[in-house]
């Protein structure tokens, strides 16, 4: 017989509970990046959290300065069995203002059995750093990096990557790509139709009274304002005018709201500081911009992006401009087309097809950038070719250098410089280094002190000294009693970015290298500027991968080659990377990967050559596209892109791997570099750094 308490309403039924242990053993390799590990060591700590108990958060003691701390602490959970759950761990860096997240990792609890105790490694941020680069080569470039970039986006490697950078003309395809109001909820596909309708138009309509007597005036403003004026100014609003034409007051500054939250890869761009008087082949500073940045690693001197072109003095600013424009930008990015102008026009001999490209670059590297263009072999009264205006045509036929434009340009300064010389149609800005002082010089990398000498092979030694002009006086300071600088296209020393991403900071486990440069015929072999980078790299002590040529030798030509860190002392820390070249091979079969071409008009869309086409369609010096042809070249770098997706797949998970046992390919303290600088700090404010 049970006896009820009267006061009794509700029976509780005893449920069981679980007593879940946590034990904190050690950890290694902790790092906040590489740039984060430079400067400040992590001092690390780990906070345990399940949600569903009633005692969820708890964390361990911290180490100062310690990337491979041991814990070996225990902590107890009270668990509800019935309900799902799980353990989140984090890894920890202690601040004193704030702490900062490292990394975090999940277990479900629920896979343990009752009494079962289990060892488990937990890695935490498991994440390649992946850069993708287009090379210079006008607006063959540009159509090919939109194909690339593309496939990219559609094939989901565009989310992996950190930056993007370009040179030159792929510099114009990222410009339009990123100042596009829609990127990147849009994707590439509708851009690039965009795109191809705007180069389908031939550049000297642009050149129409009305609308030079509108940059002129554009122009004039500047200069009275105070700042420097070239042919660079005109080059980048034709530019403008063609592929952003509805955003012409856009800056760089307005791309942060792009990426300011990761939403796509960090674009990065370039250009070349170089003296008058010295061949930029043998002294050039790379220059980089970013829509938070410009600066020069070279010097350690950065600004933001709206000070570039204002007046600065001991690294403080004496008169601020406005940001200028992004077409400014374009301008200076490709300025290569603004000093070769006449071939960009398409003057030349009637006799012959003139100089290529390569041949002009190569005297302007033995001229310098001075030299009078008086002893040209081009025909300054030949009409420009493919234009389709009657009227423009015509206004071109009945004017020779000394026409309306010229005489409009002389107006604007008062001498005919501004067309006549290279110089005056090279960018130029006020030198925002002025009046600092440069210290003794060293290599670019951080880690030069680091890197034993021993460790280059002797062949690789050999190698760099070939050639003694090549970058021959790339340690020199800048001049800092100039008070302009000039700045032109990256590609007059060699066609690829890679010095924007070689920089030990951003520690780059794969590079993705696109090469759109020009080559004496669709055979030829692809290397040519691979192997300056390679040799500007190995001179400035700058993790490399060694590039093979022969490997055109015993494979042919392909749409892409790999090429991986040795596993030696002087290759540990190279990037990989996967370099594709302009060739259409397999596209003339297939019109998708695994897809094979059918109709006879699927198979003459893909039957072309792009170096050794006799009307030179794809030529450097192009600067209109037909419909027909951005398609061919755009689809072709789409499907060379797609065709080995696997290739890039496959590296990128081998690079997962690596970071699983070396979480930064730059391991180096603040302590080991704060020294190594060009100028002289004190001189510096928050303007300049």
């Amino acid at each position: 017989m049970s006896i009820i308490d009267p006061y009794q309403h509700i029976v509780v039924e005893h449920q069981y509970s679980h007593i879940f242990t946590v034990t904190v053993r050690k950890a290694t390799n902790v790092t906040k990046g590489a740039f984060g590990d430079m400067l400040d060591t992590p001092d690390p700590y780990v906070e345990l959290f399940i949600p569903s108990a009633p005692d969820c958060r708890k964390r361990t003691k911290h180490f100062n300065n310690n990337v491979n701390p041991v814990w070996d602490e225990t902590f107890e959970f009270i668990l509800d069995p019935n309900q799902d759950n799980i353990l989140e761990v984090t890894l920890m860096d202690a601040n004193y203002v704030m702490d900062e997240t490292l990394g975090t990792s999940t277990f479900p609890i629920s896979s343990l059995k009752l009494g079962e105790k289990k060892e488990v490694q937990l890695t935490f941020n498991d994440v390649p750093v992946i850069a993708v680069l287009g090379s210079g080569g006008g607006f063959r470039a540009m159509v090919g990096f939109a194909g690339v970039m593309k496939a990219l986006y559609e094939s989901g490697v565009l989310d992996c990557a950190t930056y993007v950078a370009g040179l030159s003309g792929s510099t114009w395809y990222m410009s339009t790509l990123y100042s596009h109001p829609d990127f990147p909820e849009k994707g590439p596909k509708e851009i690039n139709q965009e795109l191809m309708n705007s180069v389908s138009h031939n550049p000297l309509l642009l050149l129409t009274p009305q609308k030079v007597k509108r940059y002129i005036e554009a122009l004039w403003n500047k200069k009275s304002s105070g700042q420097p004026v070239t042919f660079t100014d005109i080059f980048g609003m034709l530019i403008g005018e063609t592929l952003i034409h509805n955003r012409m007051d856009t800056t760089l500054s307005d791309m942060k709201e792009k990426i300011n939250r990761a939403q796509c890869a960090l674009p990065l761009f370039t250009c070349l500081h170089v003296k008058p008087d010295v061949s930029e082949l043998m002294f050039a500073d790379w220059v980089e911009f970013s829509p938070y940045e410009i600066g020069m690693a070279k010097y350690g001197t950065f600004m933001s992006p709206d000070l570039f072109g204002s007046k600065f003095f001991m690294g403080t600013v004496v008169k601020k401009y406005n940001e200028n424009p992004l077409h400014f930008l374009m301008g200076v990015w490709g300025s290569a087309f603004s000093i070769l102008f006449n071939r960009v026009l398409g003057v030349s001999n009637s006799q012959n097809k003139g100089p290529t490209m390569e041949e002009e670059l190569e005297n302007i590297r033995l001229k310098h950038l001075v030299s009078n263009d008086s002893s040209d072999s081009e025909d300054e009264s030949q009409h420009p070719k493919g234009t389709e205006n009657t009227e423009a045509n015509q206004e071109y036929q009945n004017s020779s250098q000394e026409s309306w434009v010229q005489r409009m340009l002389m107006a604007l300064v008062g001498d005919s410089a501004l067309f006549n010389t290279r110089e005056g149609r090279a960018g130029k800005v006020h030198n925002f280094m002025l009046g600092l002082n440069l210290n003794s010089c060293y290599p670019l990398s951080p880690l030069a002190d680091l890197l034993s000498q021993e460790s280059v092979e002797e062949d690789e030694l050999d190698a760099a000294v070939a050639d003694p002009d090549e970058f021959e006086r790339i340690y020199e300071p800048l001049d800092v009693k100039s008070k302009k600088i000039h700045i032109v296209d990256s590609g007059l020393t060699f066609n690829l970015p890679y010095p924007l991403i070689l920089r030990p900071q951003r520690g780059v486990d794969l590079i993705i290298s696109f090469d759109f440069s020009a080559r004496p015929s669709d055979s030829s072999p692809p290397f040519k500027e691979i192997l300056l980078a390679e040799k500007w790299a190995k001179m400035n002590k700058l993790p490399f991968p060694k590039i093979d040529p022969n490997v055109f030798d015993r494979e042919g030509l392909k749409e892409c080659y790999v090429f991986k860190p040795k596993d030696t002392s002087s290759e540990k820390d190279c990037p990989t990377i996967i370099h594709f070249v302009l060739a259409n091979i397999n596209f003339r079969k297939y019109k998708a990967p695994g897809v094979p071409r059918e109709t006879q008009e699927e198979k003459d869309f893909a039957d072309f050559d792009i170096f050794d086409d006799p009307n030179t369609l794809f030529s450097t010096f192009n600067f209109q596209y037909p419909n027909e042809a951005f398609k061919r070249l755009h689809d072709l770098m789409e499907f060379n892109t797609l065709n080995n997706i696997d290739v890039i797949k496959q590296a990128m998970m081998e690079s997962i791997e690596y970071r699983k046992e070396n979480p930064s390919r730059c391991s180096v303290s603040l302590s080991s570099v704060e020294a190594r600088r060009f100028f002289n700090k004190t001189h510096l404010n928050n303007n300049l750094t």
